[in-house]
This record gives structure tokens, sequence and C-alpha cells, in this order.
């Protein structure tokens, strides 16, 4: 008993103190240490209090409620391939490079280019894929990469793994149209139907190099676990499969289109690219009304590419929108958006500034009679999802599952192990960094924080991060599916 006095007394000491020491320190978490603190004392039992950790997973079981209207049927396209996924650091080394400086490169035509673009992005732990222009120089590298003992090969490409996702849900239909090779084939979800036209002889290959938290290469080190995608994807990269997808519609009579691959185009010249976005955005033009479209953005490079989307081409008809915290820069810095002068994130990304860039899209981006009502945010710490008032509903939910199966699925495991994981999603913040704004908290029991600016509401939540995860590719596309599967339509 004395044992225990002692602790508790020690425990109300510390509070006490860091309070004094460091004001500053969030009052979330001071509110966590206080009532572990209070339970330490109250309780008669030596059953210890759940970590924060353990109590935002709760949190989330009991939020995540099911919507009261299901899709139903879901049509996905375009991009699929074959994932080989390999150590980047291990395929470098076998391929006879060294580490020199890095530097981005936008288009990788050499085996160099290739070590200096990923050494820029894995000193920063940041996402990143790129399009390689030699096909003989490709061709030896997948070979290399394919030959390694540990490379592994997945289920690949945006599409695909948003309908291999969808697809795992029970009373959900779900059709898949891409690039879709023997092998492609064999790893897809039974229960998917894939249209005759989609089948082809071949598979295309994309190389995946991944890189673990602490892992160095030369002098380069990263802060976080994270992957560099690369390929010489023709198929993919023309977008071929949208005619077959668009053309589906009639007969397979989807509520939901979810659209990705447009990032692949960068591959093709700058008057082919322009002429095949046009071709893409009249064909989405013509999808019945009643069909709502969720485009899932990737890691792009060319401003020109990013602006006609936004603007003259694919914006105007979709009405929801998914992306991570280098395409949210991206399109703000293409856009003249704002904190379009911000070079890039450092850390965990600021919320205020994302939640600025956020509104912003719904708001005054500019892009005449745009029917986008809903942006789903992903980063590595924490999740939001902003709508416009009226269109969407059972938010808070979406934004809860698409953080549970972050955490989850990292893991490689069927839920959230609290002892696997760990928070580094700021517990405190303000909410807008271009004017006077909010702060919004979280809680172990409010793991979910809700604001609203002019019309718009943002649902945030923070995310669990494993600490040891198996894979890292196809995160982003897991969590807007899940969001997704969660989310309900006001409008249908």
């Amino acid at each position: 008993m004395w044992a225990r006095t002692l602790c508790v007394g020690l425990l109300a000491f510390t509070v006490g103190l860091i309070h004094h020491l460091q004001p500053g320190i969030p009052e979330a978490a001071l509110e966590y240490l206080s009532s572990s603190l209070h339970s330490l004392s109250s309780s008669r039992d030596t059953t210890p209090s759940p970590s924060l950790e353990e109590a935002l997973s709760t949190a989330w079981n009991q939020l995540i409620t099911a919507p009261t209207r299901h899709w139903g049927k879901v049509a996905v396209g375009v991009n699929a391939c074959v994932d080989v996924v390999v150590s980047g650091v291990s395929l470098l080394q076998a391929l006879g490079l060294n580490p020199q400086n890095g530097g981005d490169h936008l288009v990788l035509a050499s085996q160099e280019e290739l070590a200096a673009t990923f050494l820029h992005y894995m000193q920063r732990g940041a996402a990143a894929e790129r399009f390689y222009s030699d096909a003989d120089s490709f061709e030896h590298i997948s070979h290399a990469a394919t030959q390694n003992p540990e490379a592994k090969h997945f289920l690949g490409g945006n599409a695909a793994l948003i309908a291999q996702r969808l697809a795992s849900h029970p009373d959900m239909e779900v059709l898949l149209c891409g690039p879709i090779g023997p092998k492609l084939h064999e790893l897809l979800d039974d229960r998917i139907l894939v249209p005759p036209a989609s089948l082809q002889e071949q598979d295309e290959y994309h190389l995946i190099l991944e890189y673990k938290a602490g892992e160095q290469w030369g002098s380069g080190r990263a802060p976080s676990a994270s992957r560099f995608i690369f390929s010489h994807d023709l198929s993919n990269g023309a977008m071929t499969s949208l005619e077959v997808l668009l053309s589906s519609l009639e007969e397979f009579q989807p509520k939901l289109l979810v659209l990705s691959g447009l990032h692949m185009m960068e591959g093709l010249s700058k008057e082919k690219r322009a002429s095949r976005l046009r071709e893409a955005a009249n064909g989405l033009s013509d999808v019945p009304s009643d069909i709502l479209i969720h485009l899932e953005l990737a890691s792009m490079t060319d401003g020109d590419l990013m602006r006609g989307i936004i603007y003259q081409q694919v914006f105007p008809v979709i009405s929801s929108l998914g992306l991570n915290e280098q395409e949210l820069l991206f399109l703000a810095q293409s856009a003249n958006g704002p904190h379009s002068t911000f070079a890039a994130w450092s850390g965990v990304p600021d919320v205020g500034i994302v939640s600025d860039i956020l509104f912003w899209i719904l708001h005054d981006s500019g892009t005449e009679g745009s029917g986008l009502t809903r942006v789903h945010f992903h980063t590595l710490a924490y999740h939001i999802i902003a709508t416009i008032d009226g269109f969407w509903g059972n938010q808070v939910a979406a934004v809860a599952a698409g953080a549970r199966v972050a955490g989850a699925q990292a893991c490689a495991s069927q839920t959230i192990d609290p002892s696997r994981v760990i928070l580094k999603s700021p517990l405190e913040f303000v909410t807008s960094r271009t004017e006077t704004g909010s702060t919004a908290r979280i809680t172990a029991k409010e793991p979910v924080a809700v604001w609203r600016k002019g019309g718009v509401t943002f649902h945030f939540t923070p995310v669990l991060i494993c600490k040891d995860p198996t894979r890292t590719v196809g995160l982003g596309d897991a969590i807007s599916a899940e969001g997704l599967l969660f989310s309900e339509s006001q409008t249908q």
C-alpha cells in the first residue's frame, strides 16, 4: 500500500512540475496524465489504466457506425499493375550504385538519376512516384529486382488496391477496369468483376523501393518508413482502360465511381498528355449525374497537368477527392493557392496550413461550376475530412475508420494492437494560419475534433502509427476506400 501511495504522490508532483516548467504543453496531454493519476489514486485493484493509444482505439470503435444508406455497387478504374516490392538500399547496391548527393528528378532517365531521387526522398521520409523513361534500362533494373531473394509480388495500382479493399466488405459489388494481366488477375479478390475488355496478355510491373525508419544509405538516414515507386508503364500511362470503364457504367449501374491514375500521364509528351486529359474529361462529363465520382490523386510533378485537372478538366465533374500531404502542397503550389510559397513539409504537417488549403480547394479555388464537396486528406500522423455542409453524412465514422485501417494494415493485423503503435499527432492545434482560428483538442474520450468555417465542416483524428510497419504501399488507397465505405451522400 505504501508503495502505491508513494507512486501516486510522485506522479502528482511530476504533473505539477511539468505544468510549471512547460506551460505550453498541450492541455489534452495534461488532462490524460491527470485522469491517469485520478484512476490510480481511486482504484482499489492493480489493473493499469489503458494507454492513450488503447483509449483512442477503443473510442474509435464506438464512433465507427455504418451509414444508413450503402453504395451497393462501386466501379473503380483505371490504373492497375503488379508491384515488385524490394528493399531500396538492397536493390541499388545490387545495381552497383553508390550514394551521392540526393537530387529530385521529375522523370528518371538513368540509374544514377534513380539513385539521386531515391536518396532525396529517403532523407525526408516522404513517399514519391516517378516515370522511368528508358525502357531497356528499366527492364534491366526490373530483372535485378525480381531476382532479389527478398522481393515480393503484390497487387498494385491505386485502382486495383481500392477495389480490393472495397471488395473485402460484404454486400459490396465492385467492378474494376484496368490493364489486368495474368499475375494481377490471380492476385485479385474473386468477387471483383473484371470486364473481358480489360484483360491483357502481359502484366504491367511497378518497382516499389521500401526503406525503414532509421535506415541509412551513405550519409542519408530515413526519419520514417516509406517507399519510392517508379515504372515504365505505357498502358496505365495512357489510361487505356478509361473508355472500358465508362462504357461499363450503363450495364453495371453503380452509385459511386472511383477514378485514379491521372498522375501516370506524366510519362506522355506534353501534347499527348493534354489531348488525353481532354478526352478523359469529356468522357467523365457524360457520366450520369446520379453517379458520384471520387478522384484519388497520387504523386505528381507537372504543374500544367495539375492545373488542367483543377480548372479545365476533372475537378468540375467530381464530388470527392483523396490526397496526401505531398499532393496537397503541390496542388496549392501549382494553382497559387494559400501557402503556395511554402517549399516542403518538415515533420508532421501543420494542421492550420493543411486546413487552410482544404478550405481553399472546396471554397475559393476558382473552379467554375465545380461539384467538389468532399476532400479526404491523409498523412502519417493524422487525417482530416473536409466537406461542404449539406452534402455528406457520417463523416465522424468515416475519418475514424480511415485512421483505424491505417494503423492496422501497416502492422498487417486485423485490429490495432496498442503495443505496436505510437501517437505522433498533435493533441491541440490551431485550425488556421491565414486568419485567427480556433483551437481544437483531441482527448482519449473524444478522438475526433470537429470545427466549421464558411460552410465547410472539418473532421480531424490522429493516426496510431505502426512502430515496425510490414508494408507501406497502398495505405493511402485503403484509407480513402475505408472512408468512402462509411460515407453517406445526402444528395443521391
